[in-house]
């Protein structure tokens, strides 16, 4: 067997780690994958004879590749978006498959991500590897290029921040209870029983195209622009986003949005929908089947 072929294979055994890492740090299956791909392209030009731990290697590798995209990601942006959803992961009802479930540990939920993106990018790649993945800081110095001092400050704010995400409950039945009593308050036009199912502090996001973003707060508010949903009806379909409960609406089998619910103690804490027509043609409802 080559050398190159043990590599190979060597890379493949750390691939479904490297891909968690880049999901966490950047909120896309699409540049996760690039990101790993980047990082066999550069293993394949070294000599791997000269790396004593090649799981640490990979990661600190994958890591670069990550803060140079979110740097670039920032640069891009002329001013701070108010919502950025990142890019979800949907299942059947039945369950994540075996390939995503790694992607999916740790209750990465969507309410998590909206608050990775607040973070600087020094401070998701520190926090990310640290706490998500045990990388220690004098590893996580030499990627951010800070001290290991300023490493660990950097995982510690971000770590303040990460702390006021909800995290959602286990309890996926309960959840779908929760979730279709809200879609069929909703369908009826009823205010009372969407709001019995909505934290009194709930939030919504919606992140659309061509300005049409928002962030709503507060039981009522929500409520009301619940009853949007009305319309999409007899179009919604329920399905897992990042592991929780979700639906898709899509009128003539055209997907118009993607909404992932944040279910904590009995009640809807947060609802994220993805509304940009751009951003939804790259997501794969390949596995939801017709």
């Amino acid at each position: 067997m080559g050398e190159h072929t043990v590599l190979a294979e060597r890379f493949e055994e750390n691939r479904s780690r490297l891909r968690a890492v880049a999901y966490r740090m950047l909120g896309s299956l699409n540049e996760a994958d690039d990101a790993v791909q980047e990082a066999w392209l550069r293993l394949s030009r070294t000599q791997a004879g000269d790396i004593q731990n090649l799981n640490a290697w990979l990661t600190t590798v994958v890591g670069r590749v990550c803060l140079d995209l979110l740097r670039l990601r920032k640069s891009r942006r002329e001013e701070p978006m108010e919502v950025y959803l990142p890019e979800p992961i949907v299942s059947p009802l039945e369950g994540v498959d075996p390939e995503n479930q790694a992607l999916l540990a740790d209750s990465v939920g969507l309410a998590l991500f909206v608050v990775l993106e607040s973070l600087s990018p020094a401070e998701r790649v520190a926090f990310v590897l640290h706490d998500m993945f045990d990388v220690p800081f004098d590893d996580i110095a030499s990627i951010v290029g800070r001290t290991p001092t300023a490493a660990r400050k950097l995982a510690s704010r971000a770590r303040g921040r990460v702390q006021q995400a909800p995290v959602p409950d286990s309890d996926l039945d309960r959840h779908r209870e929760i979730v279709d009593a809200f879609l069929a308050a909703s369908r009826d036009g009823d205010l009372e029983a969407i709001v019995a199912v909505l934290d009194p502090e709930v939030v919504l996001r919606v992140d659309a195209a061509r300005g049409a973003s928002k962030v709503v707060r507060g039981a009522s508010e929500v409520a009301r622009q619940a009853l949007s949903f009305s319309q999409f009806a007899p179009f919604l379909r329920r399905l897992l986003v990042n592991g929780a409960m979700g639906v898709v609406a899509a009128p003539q089998g055209k997907v118009f949005s993607l909404t992932g619910f944040t279910v904590r103690d009995g009640k809807i804490v947060a609802m994220d929908i993805l509304a940009d027509p751009e951003r939804l043609r790259r997501i794969d409802f390949s596995a939801l089947g017709d």
